[in-house]
Formats: structure tokens, C-alpha cells, sequence
């Protein structure tokens, strides 16, 4: 059957506060653990109320300490605001600690607002320029020992030297990023669940364009999505309000922890806030099992994706849980499946 992996943010919610959230990710990938789901990524993001995720490394540490069997990674390490040989030593020595179960997945947005991005960067000396290419150049020049001799790098070994950096990816929500992945033969991942780009265009020209290289000689497609899961259709749609509601005060400006869904129920929705929910609920799958099957299998089957990366962003941390033990039936996911080597 088709793998499933998960994309945690660490919700915080009106009730869970940032901490609690951080510690309810580490009980989530345990269940995931034996659920038998192929991955589990955390994401980066800095100064959103509603994401508790701003370390991904330390969290891949923590969770890889707790589960035995997925593979564990960052979806993603936002390359704009970290030095790449930061970057190689971090995630080798995580692969030193757990050997073949990271992944590095890299993107190319700050993750956050322009100002709080300028605080993350401006000790780096460098200018708002997009320099993902020249830094994710620069990170796999560490890696294979690439520079010339005389280049003030060529001396720099990034360590433990003993230590391989992890199958990398690279994520995205546009034509860039695929043709990237695809032209230095690197795993793609396309954000499907905030993309305004068409994931069908984005995940085909990858594998079209796709380049063999040492670390990965066919394509490796993730396609990465939003789903609300439950015993129901009524009780998936009642907290996908939640969702409903983020979608709305992000749209003004507004950047809160996530609201439960009476506080969603009550709140006044002018009609552009409605209409900002229905062009929303296109890129969230919302229903039973049934439901986001019959809707979901269709974009997989169009993407040809490989694998399908499972983020979601509501209240109940319970509810999130059965969310995924869901969709882990119904995907018929082994349980305890052995983590696989490799990108795939």
C-alpha cells in the first residue's frame, strides 16, 4: 500500500501552550512509531503563536530517541537562516547517533516574517538576497570534498568525519525546487497543503527532469499534505473549524494560537472570510476514512507521488492521534515496519 509519514508543527493551541506541544510530539511519533508510518519530519518555523516547531534538529534528536523504526527528519531546515557547515554537523552527528534513520530536508524560505528573519540572519553578515542556491551549493561542496585546492573551504571538514550526511531533500511549493531536486538528483517534496503552485505540474517535471546521482538513482517523490481525519464526516468538519479559522485571521495579519472549534463556531465570518475558507479547504482533505481516500488517492495517482507526508493542525491532541490511527487503517500501514535505508 501507498507509505504514509508525518510532518509535525507542534500545534499550540489556547490550551496547549508551547511546551506541552513539543512534549505532545514526542507522544505522537510513538504512536506513529507503531502505527508503522515510514517517516517523521519537523518542520522549522520562528515568531508564529501557533507552531511550537522552531528547532527541528533537537526535535529529530528527541524523537528519534523515543521511536526505534521510522525514519526521522526536518521538513525542513530553512537553509536561509544557517550556515551551511552548521548544517552538515548537526545533522551528521545525528546520523552518528541514529545511522540510517535521518533525513535532511532543506527549503528555502525563512520560515517567518521579514523582520524576524532579519534577526535569525543579520549576525551572518549577508544581505536579503535569495542565496538558497550559492548555500546549498556550499553544502554539498563540504560534503564531497569539492572545493579546489587554494579555496579558503578546501581545508574544512565538516565532522564527525567518519559520518555521511543524511539522504537530502528538498522541499517546495513551486516549479524551483523541483527542477533543483530533480537536476542534482536529490528527493522532492511538495508542500501541497499551503502551495498556490499546481502539485501535479511540480511533481511530474521532477521525476521528468530527474538526474541519477551517487546518493539516489531514481526519483523520490513525497507529496505533502493537510488531512482531518474522523470516525465521521460532521466530526472531521467540526474540527477542521479550527483550520477553517487559521486560515482566516492568517489572511488579515492575525497570528494566534489555534482557536477550538466553539470558539471557531463563534466567530463573526464576514462573506470574504467565507470565501477565504473554500479557497482554503482545496488544499486541506477533510472527512472520513472514505472521504479523504476517494479525494486523496486521486491527486496521488495524478502526482505519481511515492510516499504521502500527513501534517495536521487542529486542537485536540487527541483528536489528532485518531486522526492519523485512522488513516494508518485504512492505508493498511504495518506496524513496526523496519526504517528503510536510503531517501526511499
Amino acid at each position: 500500500m501507498l507509505p504514509l509519514s508525518i510532518l509535525d508543527l507542534s500545534p499550540v493551541t489556547t490550551a496547549t501552550p508551547g511546551a506541552a506541544a513539543l512534549r505532545n510530539t514526542l507522544d505522537l511519533a510513538r504512536l506513529a512509531d507503531r502505527l508503522g508510518y515510514r517517516r517523521y519530519w519537523l518542520a522549522e518555523h520562528h515568531n508564529l503563536p501557533a507552531i511550537a516547531s522552531a528547532a527541528p534538529d533537537i526535535m529529530i534528536g528527541q524523537v528519534a530517541a523515543v521511536t526505534r523504526h521510522m525514519r526521522v527528519g526536518s521538513g525542513g531546515v530553512m537553509l536561509p537562516n544557517h550556515a551551511p557547515l552548521v548544517v552538515a554537523e548537526r545533522f551528521k552527528v545525528l546520523e552518528a547517533l541514529f545511522p540510517g534513520r535521518i533525513d535532511l530536508g532543506l527549503g528555502r524560505a525563512p520560515g517567518t516574517d521579514p523582520v524576524t528573519s532579519y534577526a535569525l540572519r543579520r549576525r551572518q553578515g549577508i544581505g536579503d538576497d535569495d542565496d538558497f542556491l550559492e548555500r546549498f551549493q556550499e553544502l554539498l561542496l563540504i560534503e564531497s570534498r569539492g572545493f579546489p585546492e587554494g579555496h579558503p573551504f578546501s581545508n574544512v571538514w565538516a565532522m564527525p568525519l567518519d559520518v555521511p550526511l543524511p539522504p537530502v531533500w528538498l522541499l517546495g511549493s513551486s516549479g524551483y525546487s523541483a527542477e533543483l531536486a530533480a537536476a542534482v538528483g536529490a528527493g522532492f517534496s511538495f508542500a501541497h497543503h499551503f502551495a498556490n503552485h499546481d502539485a501535479v505540474a511540480a511533481m511530474r517535471s521532477y521525476r521528468d527532469r530527474f538526474r541519477p546521482s551517487a546518493a539516489l538513482r531514481e526519483p523520490a517523490a513525497i507529496l505533502a499534505v493537510h488531512v482531518v481525519c474522523a470516525e465521521t464526516d460532521a466530526e472531521a468538519e467540526r474540527l477542521a473549524t479550527t483550520v477553517d479559522l487559521n486560515f482566516v485571521r492568517r489572511a488579515k495579519g492575525e497570528y494566534r494560537s489555534l482557536a477550538s472549534p466553539e470558539e471557531a463556531a463563534a466567530y463573526p465570518y464576514a462573506p470574504i472570510d467565507r470565501e477565504r475558507i473554500k479557497a482554503g479547504r482545496t488544499r486541506v482533505f477533510v472527512g472520513s476514512t472514505s472521504t479523504v481516500q476517494g479525494r486523496l488517492l486521486p491527486l496521488v495517482e495524478a502526482t505519481k507521488a511515492d510516499e504521502v507526508m500527513i501534517t495536521c493542525m487542529i486542537y485536540d491532541h487527541a483528536a489528532r492521534k485518531r486522526s492519523y490511527e485512522l488513516l494508518a487503517g485504512t492505508f493498511a500501514l504495518t506496524a513496526e515496519t523496519p526504517a528503510l535505508t536510503g531517501a526511499r
